[in-house]
């Protein structure tokens, strides 16, 4: 059932969100893509007459206790994305300190039509990444409707994102306006993409990634491989890679990858030369070397000059565009060169040449907003690791859950 077939008019609506952004020191959301995408639905229920209760988690609070056992309440409150909220949504923004006790089952008796109310972090109760039925049914018991809208958590079979959808009927449930907009944005590459349909994958982990690989040599002409994923590949082909991050137990897979993307005449793509640095640090001594060069006190940290003038040809002359992982350590300036020429050859691509393109959720995400382009790519995808499931032919907990 779609958001706007629901009956929502002076109903309390319980929606689940992605509020898990990322805060500096003094608590201040420093990238708000997350809560800037569930504004929509959000406003949409406000303008229907909803009196909107929102939860969401918020990082890993039981994996981070303090010394005597409790949760860092401090740390890991949503209280601080409040004022973030209020200015996308253009209202007052109330909040407990409670998920479903009896403070948080007052304020929600009290709340009006036309208000919101964001709960506290759902991951305070051990029951929540358990997918706990009784946490899920004192939540069910807060509200009338249920809607996921917190694409970022839907591959996570949680309370709030999956059990406690089971407690309302088919005409009582739906997804929001965000996750209808993430699921259309992955059926375009998934179901008759315009090719060429070229994938850039990059990251850290060939193991984080191979599920995904192997799925997109069903469908993608090109496959671009960059980050110190790459250097697995490298490794596997007999180069030499210093002491750049490597899978030496996965280059087994790696061939394997080549070899099937040979015989399926799937293109893939490898760094041809790689900037090296002598310490993992932006100051670092660095230098430009050629792939599988790389000497026993170096570490790759960023594809070369070549490899992105080949990567960018390739990006340029493609209809269908995934990018899931960065090219190197974005995060230093001296080795985002290779990502930000990505980011680049993306946006052209899609504002010239009028490709579709689909940021995969995670660092391609954050890269895409630092370099200022997130205006010029087709979608932006607000979960790294339920992106990552869906686009390998999974079934998501928190989708499956409002499908039935």
């Amino acid at each position: 059932m779609s958001l706007k077939d629901l009956d929502v008019a002076g109903k309390k609506v319980l929606v689940r969100v992605d509020f898990n952004v990322p805060l500096d020191a003094d608590n201040n959301v420093t990238d708000d893509t997350r809560i800037s995408k569930a504004a929509p639905t959000i406003t949409y229920l406000l303008e229907n007459g909803a009196a909107i209760i929102l939860m969401s988690h918020l990082g890993r609070p039981l994996k981070d206790k303090l010394e005597d056992g409790s949760v860092n309440r401090e740390k890991y409150s949503l209280a601080p994305v409040v004022s973030t909220l209020e200015d996308h949504v253009g209202c007052q923004v109330s909040f407990v300190p409670d998920t479903i006790g009896e403070e948080a089952k007052a304020a929600v008796a009290a709340l009006e039509p036309g208000h919101i109310l964001l709960l506290e972090n759902t991951r305070f109760y051990a029951g929540e990444e358990k997918g706990d039925e009784d946490l899920a049914r004192a939540m069910a018991e807060l509200a009338d409707v249920y809607v996921n809208d917190a694409f970022g958590a839907a591959h996570r079979e949680h309370a709030s994102t999956a059990t406690v959808a089971r407690f309302f009927e088919p005409d009582q449930k739906s997804f929001g306006l965000l996750i209808d907009s993430e699921l259309a944005g992955a059926e375009k590459l998934l179901n008759g993409p315009e090719k060429p349909v070229t994938a850039i994958v990059g990251g850290a982990k060939v193991s984080d990634k191979i599920l995904l690989l192997e799925k997109l040599l069903d469908f993608a002409d090109n496959i671009i491989i960059g980050g110190a994923m790459a250097y697995t590949f490298s490794l596997a082909k007999g180069g030499k890679v210093g002491n750049s991050l490597v899978e030496r137990d996965k280059t087994d897979n790696a061939l394997a990858l080549l070899k099937k993307a040979e015989a399926n005449g799937t293109k893939i793509y490898l760094p041809v030369d790689t900037k090296v640095g002598k310490e993992f640090a932006n100051e670092t001594p660095s230098a430009v070397v050629n792939a599988g060069e790389i000497g026993d006190e170096w570490e790759g940290l960023d594809i070369g000059p070549e490899s992105i003038k080949n990567f960018s040809e390739v990006i340029a002359t493609s209809k269908s565009i995934l990018w899931n992982g960065p090219m190197g350590v974005f995060e230093m300036s001296n080795f985002a060169i290779g990502t930000n020429a990505v980011a680049e050859a993306v946006a052209t691509a899609t504002q010239e040449n009028g490709a579709y393109s689909l940021i995969g959720g995670g660092d391609s995400v954050s890269a895409v907003n630092k370099a200022g382009l997130s205006e010029k790519v087709s979608f932006i995808s607000t979960g790294g690791g339920a992106m990552l499931e869906l686009l390998e032919g999974k079934e998501l907990p928190g989708i499956k859950a409002i499908r039935g």
